[in-house]
């Protein structure tokens, strides 16, 4: 029997997404490129570091390696950071900037949960830009969340843009972070058994992971990295994932002696745990 969520702000999900920290080797061009292109602001800059975001609030950090080597695309890692858009119109707004600057797409989708485009920066790191369908619209059969790949209305989207577009809006936020792993089954036993997170979605080489009923906050994937063992340090690519809670009980200390116990050794600090490839999480 399908049931459904009744709608509601991200910002009540007990666990979310706080920020992603990528390893570039061209602080510059990348910094552009996200200012540029996906329409964040530059909030800091140092000489080696970029922190972008929207409305104030940093989420995207930049951390320059220019000897790392290039990020390998069968390595485990990102695959995308998705940036969540406040509404349709700004999708439609930012597709309408995307193909006045002739912005290569790798691919669009209608989800059913919600609408998203994809690229990718000048490093290979893979990029979502997408917008929500209310959670009320949102089809659920007991704790799986109902998605698809359908085709995306990109004409009906452009069409709600009433104002053109002037960067990424007060309220974007990073939605979901999506994974390359090296197996699945891990990745369940850590994001789920380890860090808590719902399972939402699954497939023979997915898996979706969510709080508080939302789509999913985090994925795995092995579409391209089937049987990859832990990450190089000194490649560029992802850095870190943070993930943060409105609620601070979530992450207390009780919680974090929790994730200790279960993560053994990996465990790195009191707000900090390495998942099976390497990859940091961040606790805040």
């Amino acid at each position: 029997m399908q049931t459904q969520l009744q709608e509601r702000p991200a910002s009540v999900d007990p666990i979310a997404i706080g920020a992603v920290a990528l390893t570039v080797r061209d602080l510059d061009q990348l910094s552009r490129f996200y200012q540029d292109v996906v329409g964040l602001e530059l909030i800091e800059r140092t000489p080696d570091t970029a922190r972008l975001g929207a409305g104030g609030t940093a989420f995207l950090e930049l951390q320059h390696r220019p000897d790392a080597l290039p990020r390998d695309p069968a390595a485990a890692g990102l695959y995308h950071t998705a940036f969540l858009l406040p509404s349709r119109a700004d999708l439609g707004s930012w597709l309408a900037h995307a193909a006045a600057r002739r912005v290569y797409l790798d691919g669009a989708a209608d989800h059913l949960v919600s609408e998203a485009v994809y690229l990718q920066d000048p490093e290979g790191n893979g990029i979502e830009v997408y917008a929500d369908r209310p959670r009320s619209s949102w089809r659920w059969d007991g704790d799986r969340v109902a998605m698809a790949n359908d085709r995306l209305d990109m004409i009906g989207l452009r069409a709600l843009a009433t104002t053109p577009w002037t960067g990424a809006p007060a309220g974007t936020t990073i939605g979901h972070v999506h994974l390359q792993v090296g197996d699945i089954d891990a990745a369940k036993r850590f994001y789920a058994g380890v860090l808590g997170f719902d399972i939402v979605r699954e497939r023979p080489e997915a898996v979706f992971l969510s709080t508080g009923g939302y789509h999913h906050h985090l994925a795995c994937n092995t579409w391209e990295s089937q049987g990859a063992g832990p990450r190089d340090p000194g490649r560029a690519g992802l850095a870190s994932v943070t993930l943060k809670t409105a609620n601070p009980a979530l992450i207390a200390p009780a919680l974090i002696e929790g994730i200790r116990q279960r993560a053994g050794a990996s465990m790195s600090g009191e707000s900090e745990v390495r998942d099976p490839w390497g990859t940091l999480i961040r606790l805040i």
